[in-house]
């Protein structure tokens, strides 16, 4: 079972990083992904394929004031 932000999620099995992240709505631009406890660099998230076991966390920026 993949788990991300500490939620089960085995749809995103054989996802890479960069169709997950477009089919949840996130924008790359404004994330930071550690995937088994490793920053992947946004130049991966393309070649980085979503396995069963990984624990992905993704911190999403925003602005304030």
């Amino acid at each position: 079972m993949i788990q991300i932000n500490g939620q089960p999620a085995p749809d995103a099995i054989g996802q890479t990083l960069a169709a997950y992240l477009a089919n949840a709505g996130y924008t790359p631009a404004f994330v930071a992904v550690e995937k088994d406890g490793v920053i992947v660099p946004r130049s991966q998230y393309a070649e980085t394929v979503l396995s069963d076991g990984d624990t992905i966390e993704i911190v999403q920026f925003v602005g304030g004031g």
